[in-house]
């Protein structure tokens, strides 16, 4: 506060007032929104911090088994339940956990924010060592104040929309300023907690055991509804990637070398060390060779940075960097110099196995309806009749194709940019599959996955690029988003694997076949429960098809930050999931403020990744144990079955509606959202106007601006009303029976809860006024106001507590330091918002837009409550 006094002191009074907080209009509340936002922005450092802090009090204190979500925990509680150590490292060895950073234009805050936040962050993290003297303190308080003075003078907003390339450096910068480094210590981490088991130490000869993080990107290689997202672009995500990490490893060789003055005068290495060793020496005549003479470590370690400047010259296979890093290991530890080794040497290869010549995976995403019309331009070219999609002619036209050892040559001067497009991009994944690291791509991702003829499609594209007749060096992987495709996705998969080319690709592949699970969007099309049930039933459906084929799902969880898009507790997220369901594998995508969130300093990005890999070791290894129970309660089921189709016909009843999209429009900030200058994406896939095509985090970015958070919690109280009066008192008990006893109805509960507790009806209703039709306004709000009541009413029977998230005080603690001054941000927003949309003449038509200049103070107080709730989409 004491800056904003200096700078603003009118701001600081009142900031101060609590409660009482009233801002200007017009351009007198910038500096207000802007001191707040600071505010907001400052107390999430001070809580990360916090968190940090607490778990390092509870290890000094109780020891590393009784922090939440670490390798020790978990690994005395898989030994209490009687599964042997070395069933665990077994599972560990096996393990695939893929955090995938995406760029979905859910962060608020600028890059050069980001990074203020976190020198504040490692300035905060200063100031908790003892030894410092007054005066040092003090220093440090003026490091921090300097911070904050330049997040008052540099302004939040973005001025342009970020570029493509920004956003890829967006995502690099948490690579170069924690992941690099955290990955390491992660390793340490779990041979540290398998140690008094039994484990592998990871000295010289031992395997160690170890967690298997892949990290996965997708920014730069979706081009779902992203004009943006070339060929070319993708080439240049992969060469950042690149550069980036070879960096790093130049960085970590360089120092290891300047550290390691072993003279062989002093200390000889065994003949056999010796000739290992000299393989990685520089060559008689290298120059190098008569730097540093009689050491040889030196000159090793000089020999590999010069190597991997040169990638791919330097090292044509990243597994030949890898194995140079274990001979100067190797060597070290026969010489007794094993702490150098580990310290210097073994942390680099520990990063080159994770992040290799690429930092992150990238991933292929784009829509089926692109892959579609992309075929049948090709199909045309050839000069036959084009057959109708989705009919048996093109399914027959497919089949026939992908089983043909020849297909005809396509002129890609006559075709068009979406054809040469699509098709140098598959030629560009092939090379990159042939490159010095063969992971640098992953999977092309297939949104909107309809049906067996989408996944064909792709096969059938990749051969016309220039990809094999027999087998294809292609992961196809279907996005099923909608309720009615996760329904559809068991016989879609079936049906697929029937056709040999696609079976013979995915067995070269292992036994595990990938599939994506769309949150956000099956939450968009069905609500909150009737989503989290139908994914539940989608993987178990899933799962027992391919078991029929002797195959197993590897799922790849879509989640976004917020409740509505699936975000939960990463323990309890992962343990509700059905049993036997993640197994060795499991990726998840991290969104915007979420990465942030995770990764944006060291400590914090180390212990997410351990409680994401421990919650996956946990899972898997229960299930290879046999120890998860495999039968499921058919009388919960039967309740979540009759819970979701009450909740789906009253969230559905509520989106058909007449009205119900202009409703939409006038009551929130939708279409002044798109202004919002957050991501490169549009906030529609193919510029339509309708509520079909508005993708999900606009969605869900404008309920959470009005406060309805109707994505969270619209159809529970009807569902749960409903059970109730048909099943009586047995079904009350049933219902807080399952509460305690089914991990998927307490996890769902406690989220609806939640959405409930941070959802206001009175400030609803300020954003109801907006609509300008009230016949329209009174059907509609009423409708949500009645169904918050009862969705209130349902939670707090199920808890038995006398009010919202008692249950959850750090919630309730960290939402009562924001919401009067939130609240002070959403009276002026509606504020904002009458006054803009005046200048249209009212509000917008039914499917159209506000044309109206977005005012900075109004972009600024979308900017403040997002910062104020802690997530935006």
């Amino acid at each position: 506060m004491q800056v904003i006094e200096q700078r603003a002191p009118a701001v600081a009074t009142a900031l101060q007032s609590g409660g009482g907080l009233q801002i200007p209009r017009g351009a007198a509340a910038i500096p207000y929104l802007q001191a707040l936002n600071i505010r907001f922005q400052l107390l999430r450092i001070i809580e990360e911090n916090a968190e940090i802090r607490d778990r390092r009090h509870v290890e000094t204190r109780d020891g590393p088994a009784a922090v939440d979500g670490s390798f020790c925990q978990a690994l005395r509680q898989l030994n209490g339940e009687g599964i042997p150590t070395a069933d665990i490292l077994a599972a560990a060895s096996r393990l695939s956990v893929g955090p995938t950073l995406t760029a979905h234009p859910t962060e608020a805050k600028r890059v050069t924010v980001l990074e203020i936040h976190r020198r504040i962050y490692r300035t905060l993290v200063s100031l908790e060592t003892h030894r410092w003297t007054p005066r040092e303190r003090a220093a440090l308080m003026e490091d921090i104040r300097a911070e904050i003075d330049l997040l008052w003078m540099t302004g939040e907003l973005r001025r342009e929309r970020p570029s493509l390339d920004d956003e890829i450096d967006w995502g690099l910068q948490f690579f170069r300023d924690s992941l690099y480094r955290a990955v390491p210590e992660l390793y340490d981490r779990f041979n540290e907690a398998v140690a008094p088991f039994g484990g592998a130490s990871g000295a010289s000869g031992a395997k160690e055991a170890q967690p298997c993080i892949r990290f996965h990107s997708w920014i730069g290689g979706d081009r779902d509804g992203n004009p943006n997202v070339t060929a070319q672009a993708t080439a240049r995500a992969l060469s950042r990637g690149r550069a980036a990490v070879l960096r790093e490893y130049g960085r970590g060789l360089d120092e290891a070398a300047a550290r390691i003055s072993i003279s062989s005068a002093i200390v000889a290495l065994p003949a056999p060390v010796a000739a290992d060793l000299a393989r990685v020496l520089p060559r008689e005549g290298d120059p190098a060779s008569a730097r540093n003479p009689g050491e040889l470590f030196r000159q090793a370690l000089s020999t590999v940075a010069q190597r991997i400047a040169a990638v791919p010259a330097g090292y044509a296979h990243v597994q030949d960097f890898i194995a140079d890093l274990e001979v100067i290991e190797n060597a070290l530890h026969a010489i007794g110099a094993g702490r150098l080794a580990q310290r210097l040497v073994r942390p680099i290869r520990r990063q080159a196995q994770v992040f290799g010549f690429r930092t992150a995976t990238l991933d292929i995403r784009q829509n089926s309806t692109v892959t579609t019309a992309v075929l049948s331009e090709i199909w045309a070219m050839t000069g036959e009749e084009v057959p109708e999609f989705g009919t048996a002619a093109w399914s027959a036209r497919l089949r026939r194709e992908l089983a043909a050892p020849a297909l005809a040559h396509i002129d890609q001067h006559r075709a068009s940019e979406p054809v040469r497009e699509l098709l140098a991009l598959l030629r560009l994944m092939r090379e990159a599959r042939n490159g010095p690291d063969p992971e640098a791509t992953g999977p092309f991702i297939l949104s909107m996955t309809r049906s067996c003829d989408d996944l064909l499609a792709v096969y059938l594209l990749a051969r016309y690029a220039g990809f094999g007749a027999e087998t294809l060096d292609l992961r196809v992987v279907p996005l099923f988003e909608t309720i009615e495709d996760l329904r559809a996705a068991p016989a879609i998969l079936a049906e697929f694997l029937s056709v040999p080319l696609a079976r013979r690709s995915l067995k070269a592949q292992g036994a595990a076949v990938e599939v994506m699970l769309g949150y956000s969007d099956s939450n968009k099309d069905g609500g909150f429960l009737c989503s989290t049930w139908e994914l539940d039933k989608a993987q178990r459906r899933i799962s027992r098809a391919l078991a029929a084929l002797d195959l197993r799902p590897a799922f790849f969880h879509g989640r976004g930050g917020s409740v509505s898009r699936g975000g939960a507790p990463t323990a309890r997220a992962i343990a509700a999931q059905p049993p036997g369901t993640v197994v060795d594998r499991m990726r998840t995508t991290d969104q915007g403020e979420v990465v942030s969130s995770k990764y944006a300093n060291r400590g914090t990005a180390l212990s997410q990744l351990e409680l994401l890999a421990s919650s996956v070791l946990a899972h898997t290894a229960r299930a290879r144990a046999g120890a998860v129970e495999t039968a499921r309660d058919p009388e919960h089921d039967d309740a979540l079955e009759a819970l979701s189709g009450m909740s789906q016909t009253a969230y559905a009843t509520l989106l058909n509606q007449p009205g119900f999209l202009s409703y939409f429009q006038q009551a929130s900030p939708v279409e002044e959202l798109a202004r919002l200058k957050i991501g490169s994406r549009p906030a529609r896939r193919f510029g339509a106007a309708s509520l079909a095509d508005l993708r999900a985090i606009p969605w869900v970015f404008a309920w959470s601006q009005n406060r309805h958070l109707i994505t969270g919690w619209y159809g529970f109280g009807a569902a749960v009303g409903s059970f109730r009066r048909f099943r009586g008192a047995q079904g009350d008990r049933l219902l807080r029976r399952m509460l305690t006893r089914s991990p998927l109805f307490g996890l769902i509960v406690d989220e609806v809860e939640k959405s409930l507790f941070q959802t206001d009806m009175d400030l609803a209703r300020l954003y109801a006024e907006l609509v300008s039709a009230p016949d329209l306004r009174g059907q509609i709000f009423d409708m949500i106001a009645r169904e918050y009541d009862a969705s209130r009413a349902a939670v707090l029977f199920l808890t038995g507590e006398d009010d919202l998230a008692r249950r959850f005080p750090q919630l309730r603690a960290r939402f009562a330091r924001v919401a009067p001054q939130l609240t002070a941000v959403h009276r002026l927003q509606t504020d904002l918002l009458r006054d803009a949309r005046s200048a249209d003449g009212g509000s917008a038509p039914v499917g159209g837009a506000h044309n109206h200049t977005v005012p900075v103070p109004l972009l600024q107080t979308m900017n403040t409550i997002a910062a104020g709730l802690g997530w935006t989409g």
